[in-house]
């Protein structure tokens, strides 16, 4: 049950972050997924630096979504300087 989960939130941190940020992000639902989970990993390590214990609940949520926000703009970024080349 814990990989389902995992999988539920990440879509839902995957998809509330590519809401917030603007931008046209082309990635199908996999890739959203896999956005999120990754997002979460990175969210729980931004809050473990801070002191803020981001272990599931809406804390946890909040730090995937930032986390995830963080990586759409660092794929911005390559996904640019890819196209400039």
């Amino acid at each position: 049950m814990g990989f389902i989960w995992m999988i539920i939130v990440g879509l839902v941190a995957g998809l509330l972050a590519r809401a917030i940020k603007p931008g046209n992000d082309a990635m199908g639902w996999i890739m959203t997924i896999v956005l999120g989970i990754v997002g979460a990993i990175l969210g729980g390590f931004i809050a473990g630096l801070i002191g803020i214990d981001a272990d599931g609940g809406f804390t946890g949520l909040i730090f995937s979504v930032i986390g995830a926000i963080i990586l759409l703009f660092l794929y911005e970024m390559i996904m640019n300087r890819r196209r400039l080349k």
